[in-house]
């Protein structure tokens, strides 16, 4: 979850969006990473790490600082529905619930429908939001 709270570090802090890091792993092996707005396009963490994953990388671990956006105001696909669709991810792992900033997010009831862990990593939850706000690097 460390690797991830310091992708999160690296986005650039917009007041209309959070600051969220996420890490792809397959065993014990960092396969993919990515941060808020790291590539083109208003792009998510989840996303970016999605779109620098090798073709050969299955059976995930996905650590993000912050639950999968279920929705998305920009109109993007949500981050659940890509990770969903991968078809690649066996478990997400969290460092905090998406707090009801901008929309009320149901990521990890959708992982969960669609037969993907959640796990709930506790002693994160204010390092998180303090970075997903702009409140610290």
């Amino acid at each position: 979850m460390q690797a991830a709270m310091d992708e999160a570090r690296k986005s650039i802090y917009t007041p209309t969006a959070f600051c969220v890091g996420c890490v792809l792993v397959q065993g014990d092996k960092i396969v993919a990473t990515g941060y808020s707005r790291e590539l083109e396009g208003n792009t998510h963490a989840e996303q970016c790490a999605l779109m620098k994953l090798p073709a050969d990388a299955k059976d995930l671990d996905c650590y993000t600082t912050m639950e999968p956006c279920s929705e998305r105001l920009s109109g993007n696909l949500p981050c659940v529905d890509r990770l969903i669709a991968s078809g690649r991810i066996k478990r997400v792992l969290q460092g905090v619930a998406e707090p009801a900033d901008f929309v009320a997010c149901t990521g990890s009831t959708r992982l969960r429908d669609a037969g993907i862990e959640v796990i709930h990593i506790p002693g994160y939850e204010e390092e998180a939001l303090a970075i997903a706000r702009g409140e610290a690097k």
